[in-house]
């Protein structure tokens, strides 16, 4: 259908597919191809009428010229019955001009009548593209805001996933090491009160000093 028609869409179904793997807006793609398809429907369409008047008009041109070739030919007859044979000859000759016309309208409309057809055939097969892809657009809509919904939700609920349990457990923990914490200190203050000291004061605070910086290591 190329010399009837002019592409005008630089995808076709065939590498669609193929494309729509590749495409970061599969949404934009198929636009494309639809708006593209659009327009070589509604093209076919225009020659598909212009098409059909003409093959209209060249049906009518043959079946004129054949009537008038059988009427030429019925004028023939009656002159000759009435004996006049030149009449005769000068119908038949008219009537041989209009069947030649009629052989010529009939080729030029078989012809067109062909392309007709194959027009019809162009835009089942374009109008049947067109909703298919239209169907696929709809797809790929609904799957983008099903990403998009869940790119959402993973930005928004994302830090707060976990299980109750395990969470409920860490603070019983960190509540237990504070428990353990209070008591030795409250355990120490008691024994501060009523023990003797044993050491040095110097061997105590070199202690002190190794726990402090025992302690700054662990952070």
């Amino acid at each position: 259908m190329s010399s009837l028609i002019k592409r005008v869409r630089d995808i076709t179904v065939a590498t669609l597919n193929e494309r729509l793997e590749r495409a970061e807006d599969p949404v934009r793609l198929i636009d494309q191809f639809l708006w593209a398809t659009r327009e070589e429907i509604i093209q076919a369409e225009r020659l598909y009428q212009q098409y059909s008047a003409h093959a209209n008009s060249l049906r009518a041109q043959w079946l004129q010229a054949e009537q008038q070739a059988e009427k030429r030919e019925q004028q023939a007859i009656t002159a000759l019955k009435a004996g006049e044979e030149h009449l005769a000859r000068l119908a038949l000759t008219e009537k041989q001009h209009h069947a030649q016309r009629a052989q010529q309208y009939k080729e030029l409309y078989e012809t067109s009548q062909a392309n007709v057809t194959e027009l019809e055939e162009l835009l089942r097969e374009l109008r049947s593209e067109y909703q298919a892809v239209y169907d696929k657009r709809e797809y790929y809509v609904a799957r983008m805001e099903s990403l998009r919904l869940q790119q959402r939700m993973n930005e928004r609920f994302g830090s707060l996933v976990g299980h109750p349990e395990s969470m409920f457990r860490k603070l019983d923990d960190r509540i237990t090491d504070m428990e353990l914490e209070a008591r030795s200190l409250r355990e120490i203050r008691r024994s501060g009160s009523t023990c003797i000291p044993a050491g040095s004061p110097e061997q105590v605070e070199l202690e002190l000093e190794q726990l402090k910086r025992k302690l700054e290591k662990e952070g």
